[in-house]
């Protein structure tokens, strides 16, 4: 017993594991909710439509994605996959922007249009894509989205318009803000046949998208608490020289002061949309 007191006893140092016992985890596998920040499943997030499960927070979907989650599986048509935008105005490294984002989300513009079935119920649908060019307009977008609404006038159906913008595209100049009065006189082609507009507003839906087409509809809708309005924030106090309400220019806000038909849980969109088409039908 006195010789194991007075014995010396080896150090016991912690093993370090080698880079290869060292789990990784693999890149988008798990996804942290930027408004209660869970740590969820990706793949979970996407089978409930990237809508956290925790509060609720929408999180930005790509054309694709909102595609499948509106339209019936097979068919759907995609129309004008071939016009893309150009460098009209030779901005710096414009083109090359374009060809980055191009490869990063798999589409060559924008906007992704095409004709489809919503619960039985046809219709054409176009979507922004925020993934690319945080879904400006310019030329290419402008004129995706007025063929679209051509379409609809020539095939005699409702048109489903899903925005998700920061306005014009500035690489384009005056070329980006002429779409604005493009795609209105478009919709308003479609009016006088008396087509069906329904816009969607998700976040964000700013600058010259929300100040022409997509505040057009017959139905004005938006998903909770998506940004949408003309200018910023911050260049509207300082104009106004007043303090806006926290909530200013978020969906609920807009519903509140008569600029929205509706607030609609991305969950809830389709089963809302084929009602409204079913009443018009």
């Amino acid at each position: 017993m006195l010789k194991d007191m007075f014995s010396k006893k080896k150090k016991r140092y912690a093993t370090i594991p080698s880079e290869r016992a060292k789990i990784e985890v693999p890149e988008g596998l798990m996804t942290k909710c930027p408004s209660c920040r869970t740590i969820m499943y990706t793949k979970d997030l996407k089978k409930n439509l990237s809508v956290c499960r925790t509060c609720g927070h929408h999180h930005r979907m790509g054309a694709w994605e909102r595609i499948e989650a509106l339209i019936d599986e097979g068919t759907f048509q995609e129309i004008d996959a071939d016009v893309i935008g150009g460098n009209p105005l030779a901005f710096p490294d414009y083109e090359k922007k374009l060809e980055a984002d191009r490869k990063k989300t798999g589409l060559n513009e924008a906007c992704v249009s095409g004709v489809g079935e919503l619960n039985g119920h046809p219709v054409v649908l176009a979507v922004m894509d925020p993934q690319f060019r945080m879904a400006s307009m310019g030329a290419a977008v402008g004129e995706k989205l007025t063929r679209a609404i051509e379409k609809a006038i020539e095939l005699k159906h409702p048109l489903i318009i899903v925005a998700a913008s920061g306005g014009a595209r500035m690489q384009e100049g005056m070329i980006s803000l002429m779409q604005m009065a493009k795609t209105s006189a478009a919709l308003e082609k479609l009016d006088r046949t008396g087509g069906l507009f329904i816009s969607v507003m998700t976040h964000p839906t700013t600058g010259g998208v929300s100040a022409s087409f997509a505040s057009l509809g017959d139905y004005n809708f938006a998903e909770p608490k998506a940004l949408v309005g003309f200018a910023g924030r911050r260049i509207i106090e300082q104009t106004i020289r007043e303090e806006l309400p926290e909530d200013f220019q978020t969906a609920e806000f807009l519903l509140e002061h008569g600029q929205l038909d509706r607030v609609i849980p991305r969950l809830e969109m389709k089963d809302t949309l084929t009602t409204v088409l079913a009443i018009h039908q």
